[in-house]
């Protein structure tokens, strides 16, 4: 609040009075007038003060009710009570039911009055500051809540999805050594290749999500086509991929620059998601990806005719190790990187869906060049 004008405004019901505040005192300060209680309070409920002046003898509302009335309406202002009288009492009342900061005798010295809103101010200002303080303390406390949250299910989750594929293969070890029939090799190692395939997937999984909290942005130049065939690309390995139809459209009519890694982790995690919830046996399995970048942003839609999410589940699918389905292979992280990421681009993502029909990703992420 550095080199800001202090803005005070005097109340009081002798039209002298009013003047002679405002020409003594406006070099210094933003100077405001009222002329009684009811037009101050109007005036303040549409505009700022830091500092509020009023002298208590005035017909209809007294200082220290016009201070009480305030103190309900609007505490921020800094109040300071003229008085006339030497009447302790008006005081008194002032100081409890209007909460002065300070009381000063009519007529004021300019130089103590001057003073004295000074250290108002500053008061005021400290308020302020420690307001601000509170909010961001409070705001740091619920996201160290969250993070906190995220942590224990994060452990209890990973120790489950780190240990379940190993024990799988465990398992599939000791089978194959007790059968030991030469021909049913293939299918074990087919067994033993889908476990490890999870494990990796859970273990990019954590790497991606380590990376997209820690690293800081690195702003590049994002082709859109080359981008999402290389994700597309990455996922060959997967058993149903042969079996899904990809439509790719890119509408890139300018330079588009923001962080291309954390892009890459987008798609390949709404890819990803839409290969996992095809519907199993389907013939016409189908995902599309679409992109416009212009205008300042890029919108990009992916899609599939996969299984939907019920609308039951809408709107937790984006949370820390959520799954919708308990058939759902995944590790529940692949939809909250996304969120995390699309947040950490300053963008948004949202989503779409009917059970039984598919789901539609929608992300906006702005252009940064």
């Amino acid at each position: 609040m550095e080199n800001e004008r202090i803005r005070v405004l005097y109340v009081d019901d002798e039209p002298n009075n009013l003047q002679m505040f405002k020409a003594g005192f406006r070099l210094d300060f933003d100077v405001f007038t009222s002329a009684s209680g009811k037009e101050a309070l109007e005036w303040l409920r549409q505009n700022t003060a830091h500092v509020v002046i009023a002298d208590q003898r005035m017909p209809e509302m007294s200082g220290a009710e016009f201070f009480e009335k305030l103190l309900a309406e609007n505490p921020e202002p800094v109040r300071i009570l003229l008085t006339g009288y030497t009447n302790i009492e008006s005081v008194i009342e002032a100081i409890n039911r209007g909460q002065v900061f300070r009381y000063l005798k009519k007529p004021w010295e300019d130089d103590d009055l001057r003073l004295t809103i000074e250290n108002a101010y500053e008061i005021y200002a400290a308020r302020q500051d420690l307001r601000r303080k509170n909010e961001e303390l409070s705001r740091i406390n619920a996201d160290l809540m969250r993070t906190n949250e995220e942590l224990n299910r994060f452990v209890y989750s990973a120790s489950h999805d780190l240990k379940a594929p190993l024990a799988s293969i465990m398992g599939i070890v000791q089978v194959a050594r007790m059968e030991g029939e030469e021909h049913e090799a293939a299918h074990y190692l087919s067994l033993i290749e889908k476990s490890v395939q999870r494990l990796e997937i859970f273990i990019q999984n954590i790497i991606d999500y380590y990376k997209n909290v820690r690293l800081q942005d690195k702003l590049t130049e994002i082709e859109f086509d080359s981008l999402i065939r290389e994700s597309i690309a990455a996922f060959d390995y997967h058993q149903d991929v042969p079996d899904i139809r990809f439509d790719v459209s890119v509408k890139q009519s300018t330079v588009f620059v923001n962080d291309e890694f954390r892009m890459r982790v987008i798609l390949n995690n709404l890819i990803s998601n839409a290969i996992k919830y095809q519907k199993k046996g389907s013939r016409d399995k189908h995902v599309s990806i679409c992109v416009e970048a212009a205008n300042g942003k890029a919108v990009i839609h992916v899609r599939d005719n996969g299984i939907g999410v019920s609308s039951e589940y809408i709107n937790d699918i984006f949370k820390m190790f959520f799954r919708a389905t308990e058939t759902a292979s995944g590790s529940g992280m692949g939809l909250y990187i996304v969120k995390e990421a699309v947040e950490k681009m300053a963008g948004q993502v949202s989503v779409t869906s009917v059970e039984g029909e598919g789901a539609d990703f929608t992300v906006v992420i702005p252009n940064r060049k």
